[in-house]
């Protein structure tokens, strides 16, 4: 922010408490803009979140909006939500911006929040992307958001927990606002449309499918959905008997859907997760729409292809050996032809997978492995099973009493293999599916085999 400290407390709200005055947005600003709500009663959502009994309704009535965040897509009502908060309430609104504003700019504001305070008026603080802000900036809302100097509002798109420090989330209510239905964005659209004054006054007809195929379109975003129809209107002529818009004409209009999808973000690691637990399911056809998600949405198909080999030893293990192979064949398909040829080779795997028998007893016992390194004491190997190359380390006993297996019947001398506190650790225990079947019966017999030559031995 630019202002020097005195102008930066300068009220920003709308220039009226209530509903804003007709006219106020420019008649060529964007539908969604002109269409903005301005009261609760205007909004689409869940009734819980901004219906007459909701907190948010009682928090406005009474003038007493607490310190929060709305969380939530694009398109949610996050930004909309905090200009009705900010054209109620009594308090002085500032509107933030984490691009520009410094920790200097920060407590400046902050500082000037306190001396208003005690002059008996109120600060709200709107942030939005409030995930842009930096540990540091963040740091410095803190103590006045403590000790109520502010009142801060926050919008973000991204999974609080982990884009704010845990200190400031502490304080602040967090608001989850959901995507809207397809039957949100249906009535959003008719409003929009038959509205006089900041709408499009029904100057064309819109078939019912075509409200239902842009609802569709928009998944949840009520800007999108607006823009979609306003784009779409314009090409419509405004002539009495003419032709309703068509879902014919808006395929025309759109031919590609833009997904949502933000590689570094929340929806990031939602997708891989869904895919991975699809696979886990044995849902083939779950795998398969996760996967088209995520790749048809710009996903680095390395990346799932380095997933998938994960998976493969994670939860195929040994009940399907193949399938660690297949996986690394599917990532190098995809490195030599690319994309998009490249899908039907992770489309390949990821069915094979998701119908492969399924054990996580590799990722069980590897686990139980790292687990005693790090807890229990790093004791050295059993001496019989020690190299010893030089005649002081045979002198000291390093390799007494080992036996070459291949030269055994058993094919197995029965030795200690492990350190002492370890002896009878079985860290592997096959599931018994798939291939596992038969491992799991070789296991057991060549731990029985072992067991039985140890005891030959101790009493020889």
């Amino acid at each position: 922010m630019t202002s020097s400290p005195g102008d930066l407390f300068e009220d920003e709200r709308p220039a009226e408490d209530g509903p804003a005055a007709e006219g106020v947005v420019p008649r060529d600003a964007p539908l969604a803009e002109r269409m903005r709500p301005r009261d609760l009663s205007e909004v689409e959502g869940p009734a819980d979140l901004i219906g007459p009994g909701s907190f948010l309704a009682k928090a406005l009535a009474a003038d007493k909006v607490p310190s929060l965040v709305f969380w939530g897509p694009p398109g949610s009502g996050k930004t909309t939500l905090a200009r009705i908060i900010a054209a109620k309430t009594q308090a002085r609104f500032i509107g933030f911006s984490a691009v520009v504003s410094g920790i200097k700019e920060i407590r400046n504001v902050m500082e000037e929040a306190a001396r208003a305070k005690r002059r008996g008026r109120r600060t709200l603080l709107f942030v939005d992307e409030i995930h842009r802000f930096n540990r540091a900036q963040q740091d410095a809302f803190l103590p006045f958001v403590e000790v109520g100097d502010i009142v801060l509002v926050g919008a973000t798109t991204e999974n609080p927990s982990f884009e704010l420090n845990g200190a400031l989330l502490s304080r602040l209510r967090v608001v989850i606002l959901p995507a809207l239905t397809e039957a949100d964005l249906v009535r959003l659209m008719k409003r929009a449309l038959a509205d006089p004054t900041r709408g499009l006054a029904a100057r064309v007809t819109v078939d019912e499918d075509a409200f239902e195929w842009i609802s569709r379109f928009a998944d949840g975003d009520a800007r999108r959905a607006l823009t979609a129809l306003e784009a779409a209107v314009s090409h419509v002529p405004f002539e009495e008997n003419s032709s309703p818009l068509s879902v014919s004409l808006l395929e025309d209009l759109f031919k590609r859907k833009v997904l949502l999808y933000d590689k570094s973000g929340e929806e990031h690691f939602n997708l891989i997760s869904a895919l991975h637990k699809s696979l886990r399911d044995s849902d083939v056809d779950a795998s398969l729409y996760w996967l088209a998600r995520m790749l048809e949405a710009g996903e680095d198909p390395l990346y799932v292809a380095r997933r998938l080999v994960r998976f493969a030893s994670e939860d195929v293990g040994l009940a399907d050996p193949s399938s660690l192979a297949l996986a690394m064949a599917a990532k190098e398909a995809v490195h030599f032809i690319g994309m998009p040829e490249g899908a039907l080779a992770l489309a390949e795997i990821v069915v094979h997978m998701a119908l492969a028998p399924k054990s996580n007893a590799l990722y069980t016992a590897y686990g139980e492995a790292v687990a005693d390194v790090h807890e229990r004491p790093n004791e050295p190997p059993p001496l019989a099973i020690r190299n010893a190359p030089t005649k002081l380390m045979k002198n000291v006993g390093y390799g007494k009493g080992y036996r070459y297996a291949h030269d055994l019947a058993e094919k197995t001398a029965g030795l200690s293999c492990l350190p002492d506190a370890l002896q009878g650790r079985n860290y592997y225990r096959p599931s018994g599916e798939g291939a596992e079947k038969d491992l799991k019966a070789r296991a057991e017999a060549i731990r029985a085999l072992r067991e039985k030559l140890k005891r030959k031995k101790e009493k020889e």
